[in-house]
């Protein structure tokens, strides 16, 4: 892999009209200003539709979009909206997701744009080509809705058991919201599919983020329940989380069921290999979260009060990463993307190293007064990502001025030569761009010198994670120019010869409405094919 730099930015942070970040012209401004900044890459959050606490690692599916991303924009230049519906629907502000409120008024409006929408046979040949998914999520979301959204656990038993008739009585009945929950995921897939082409276009690939874990209250779980470690009732008989560290006296108790690791490998992984496959699909290169849980994993009892009583259990190991390998092929070593981060035991070092996948350095991480970090960029080798921080971190200015131990700040300003406050975060920018390391990640917060109320999650809380917002004109041109001097200067620009395409800074448009027009099967595949238009 040759050097190169990118930025993370979740998409529900870009500055998009509507009260949360879009695919619309938002983003088209955005991948135009990586593509200015000299960055290869831009790293987004998972995509799936969100659930419990809004979390994009708690999603409702592994393989669908989340709704909240369509743009009512698009929507509306297809002529399934006016703008002064879409206008009536805004909720928020430009600085932070107001998800209550998106609830209350975006599913209102993208219900109108269902109700004008025409081309039935595009609607027919997507869900045909998506039916290994999307007829279990479709008729799920269904049901949700008309169980006042409770979880799939506390249904009538002949849904939450799928007894056959009782879920073909259903598909029956909830035939028009099924059609609904399938148009949505169409809408993703087209708006999506046609950002990720003009991102290639300007030489910019994507890289996603796929959670090792799904939610118990999910499509996936409830589809599939022999694949996970569930009792009778399909409630869990443990859960996933870590175990008790210097961070957390606890532990953290993420309550995601258990994959039966013996159950999928019999089948070679299949579930988990179309998973990988839609990822594929999706992205340029797939980070795997919580990489060390294929090693082995922590299991805390259902129902138990915190992650102290839990217990390790083998992973899949190495014969997980030979699936891989084998449906996949080189794509499967080169574009993954292992995070490593954790409670590292030697076995799960020899994985990674097997594995060949390069692993995760995260600055704020190195800076341990206490004893010598594997994450100071001195001990770097080039088979690794190093990102000044991740969502679960603070800012870096975050970090400097409030969460930080003095000790470590004081560490990082003596290694990092940082004699005055100002502009301190560039000296750690600076280091991630100048090590060996193949690729360098930065998250925009950083390259804006925002403080802790920038911050993305804040670990084991509820509230006020997953919103922060970037506001309009913060990607400017005098930034991008800067990054790109940066980038350049540590040899992490793309090359002369690989030049981007003329500036264009609004999602490409024809003359009628999308709705209305034929699509080739390869241009609405899934949220799987790249869709030009």
């Amino acid at each position: 892999m040759k050097r190169a730099a990118g930025i993370l930015l979740p998409v529900f942070s870009l500055p998009s009209a509507g009260g949360i970040g879009a695919l619309g012209p938002a983003a088209y401004r955005w991948v135009d200003f990586l593509a200015a900044a000299g960055q290869s890459w831009w790293q987004v959050l998972p995509l799936g539709p969100t659930g419990y606490g809004d979390s994009p690692y708690q999603s409702f599916s592994a393989f669908a979009g989340n709704p909240y991303f369509i743009d009512p924009a698009l929507l509306a230049r297809e002529g399934l909206l006016t703008a002064e519906e879409c206008a009536a629907a805004h909720c928020g502000s430009e600085d932070a997701v107001d998800y209550g409120a998106l609830y209350q008024k975006r599913f209102v409006l993208l219900r109108t744009a269902f109700s004008r929408f025409t081309d039935t046979a595009a609607l027919a040949a997507f869900r045909a080509q998506n039916a290994h998914w999307l007829e279990d999520y479709a008729l799920y979301t269904a049901l949700k809705t008309e169980n006042s959204q409770k979880s799939w656990l506390e249904w009538p038993a002949e849904y939450r058991l799928r007894r056959p008739g009782a879920l073909a009585e259903a598909r029956r009945r909830l035939a028009r919201e099924m059609e609904f929950c399938i148009f949505q995921q169409y809408e993703f897939a087209r708006q999506w599919a046609a950002l990720r082409a003009y991102a290639q276009q300007k030489s910019v690939g994507i890289i996603g983020d796929m959670p090792i874990y799904v939610a118990l209250d999910s499509a996936d779980v409830w589809a599939h329940r022999e694949l996970f470690d569930l009792d009778e009732n399909g409630l869990p008989n443990e859960v996933a989380g870590c175990p008790p560290d210097a961070f957390s006296a606890d532990g953290q108790l993420w309550g995601n069921p258990l994959y039966r690791w013996d159950i999928l490998q019999a089948d070679g992984f299949a579930w988990w290999m179309e998973r990988l496959a839609a990822g594929f699909a999706l992205f340029d290169r797939i980070r795997i979260d919580h990489f060390r849980g294929l090693e082995s994993y922590y299991a805390i009892p259902y129902g138990a009060p915190n992650a102290k009583n839990g217990r390790w259990r083998p992973g899949p190991g190495l014969d997980f990463i030979r699936a891989i390998r084998s449906r996949f092929g080189p794509s499967g070593k080169e574009g993954i993307i292992a995070e490593d981060l954790g409670f590292l035991t030697p076995a799960v070092h020899t994985l990674l190293r097997r594995s060949g996948y390069p692993g995760m350095k995260v600055l704020q991480f190195a800076f341990d007064s206490r004893e010598e970090s594997d994450y100071l960029p001195h001990n770097y080798t080039r088979n690794c990502v190093v990102y000044t921080g991740t969502h679960d971190n603070d800012t870096l200015c975050g970090w400097l001025q409030e969460s930080a131990p003095r000790a470590d700040v004081r560490f990082a300003r003596r290694y990092l030569d940082i004699h005055t406050r100002r502009d301190a975060h560039w000296h750690f920018i600076r280091a991630a761009l100048a090590s060996v390391a193949d690729l360098a990640v930065i998250p925009m917060q950083d390259y804006l010198g925002l403080g802790s109320s920038a911050r993305i999650n804040t670990p084991a809380t509820l509230g006020g994670n997953w919103a922060w917002r970037m506001r309009r004109g913060s990607d400017s041109a005098a930034l991008a120019g800067r990054i790109a001097q940066l980038t350049a200067l540590y040899g992490r620009a793309p090359k002369a010869a690989e030049a981007r395409p003329k500036r264009r800074t609004s999602p490409p448009v024809s003359n009628r409405p999308a709705s209305r027009r034929g699509a080739s099967k390869e241009a609405i595949h899934a949220v799987h094919t790249a869709h030009t238009e």
